[in-house]
């Protein structure tokens, strides 16, 4: 008993988000008995990509594409400074085009395999945070570049270079304090001339390449998620089985524990009473403090049902993937990562992570305020 009970209490320290997250489920449950409605709640699509990313990330990963691109990145910087700018601005531009989660994806890991290479792992933590804040913020400026601003795009009907101009004072004075966030760690000379220790197959390379392509034209919406899973599953299952038992399925159970909640809050009538009288003129401050709670792509779902002011519900939801380490779903995927690599350092994480967010949450509030 003594064992299994020291296993649990193991898994839970390792698997906190995910803990947190199905205590509130189970909770919510009691709220909400269990009923034909809880399939509903569950974004398979976000999911089925998930895992594809989730595969392909793994899988470049395990052919030392990663090592190969931190090696030619290395060569070509003579300082701390200008890795910590290179690598945390990949995500903010990337995830304009590929949304916030795929860019972190991506990124995180190659920033934490080039920060390796280096011999810099002390720049871990402050990496990582801003990487997340990056992809979150710089994912703001386009309709594409998140779930909840596409969503709420469709739903406003506004113009593609409208909505663009909405944000784009945010997205700029984001940008402006991340690179300042980013000087603060002191800056030293490297000497790093790596080269990768592991040369793929070219072929795997090929074909994890095909399906990060596949993956591509699922957030195109050229291609059903789910098919795109389907594949990577018959593939891996064929070629690479080993590697299926290196994906990170906590990750996608927390978003299930996640989305259960969520869909039993929005069943709620004094729930959903409460936020129609709150929301009137507080569109933006709704929406921020929700998203602390829920996160903002269901904050966005949610709160769209109420209001049809869609500049303030846009603004406010972009702005609330600040804060909390729940206030953006994406921002899970970071913190799994450096957790897993890292697992003594998890509570100065979040305090690092706590403070540039709130900070730059307080910093966009008040710009609100002022285009307001």
């Amino acid at each position: 008993m003594k064992k299994y009970l020291d296993r649990a209490l193991a898994f839970a320290k390792s698997e906190v988000v995910l803990c947190a997250a199905a205590v509130l489920a189970v909770l919510s449950m009691a709220a909400v008995p269990p009923d034909r409605g809880y399939l509903d709640y569950v974004d398979w699509d976000t999911l089925a990509l998930l895992f594809s990313l989730m595969a392909v990330s793994k899988g470049l990963q395990g052919q030392g594409v990663f090592d190969a691109l931190g090696a030619a990145l290395l060569g070509r910087l003579s300082t701390t400074r200008q890795m910590l700018l290179v690598l945390t601005f990949l995500p903010f531009f990337v995830s304009m085009l590929v949304t916030n989660d795929v860019s972190l994806i991506t990124f995180v890991p190659f920033g934490l395999v080039v920060l390796e290479m280096a011999g810099c792992e002390r720049l871990a933590i402050p990496l990582v945070v801003l990487q997340t804040a990056a992809a979150n913020l710089g994912s703001m400026l386009t309709p594409m570049g998140n779930p909840q601003n596409l969503y709420l795009y469709n739903r406003s009907g506004m113009a593609f270079g409208s909505f663009c101009l909405l944000l784009a004072p945010y997205a700029a004075a984001s940008a402006a304090g991340i690179a300042l966030l980013a000087l603060v760690p002191k800056s030293e000379k490297m000497h790093a001339e790596v080269k990768p220790e592991q040369q793929g197959s070219p072929r795997r390379i090929a074909l994890f390449a095909a399906l990060g392509a596949v993956c591509l034209l699922c957030i195109a919406k050229l291609l059903a998620p789910l098919a795109a899973a389907g594949l990577t599953l018959a593939v891996l299952l064929v070629v690479d089985r080993p590697l299926l038992k290196k994906l990170d399925y906590a990750l996608l159970a927390t978003f299930v524990a996640f989305f259960l909640f969520i869909g039993n809050m929005g069943r709620l009538p004094a729930f959903s009473a409460f936020l129609a009288g709150a929301l009137a003129g507080r569109e933006v401050e709704v929406a921020v403090l929700a998203s602390q709670v829920i996160s903002n792509v269901p904050a966005a779902l949610l709160l769209a049902g109420y209001s049809s002011n869609w500049p303030a519900l846009i603004v406010g939801c972009d702005l609330g993937g600040l804060g909390t380490l729940i206030a953006s779903m994406a921002s899970l995927i970071s913190y799994k990562f450096f957790a897993r690599r890292y697992p003594a350092q998890k509570g100065k994480y979040l305090l690092w992570f706590t403070l540039v967010n709130v900070g730059l949450l307080a910093v966009l509030m008040v710009l609100y305020y002022l285009i307001r």
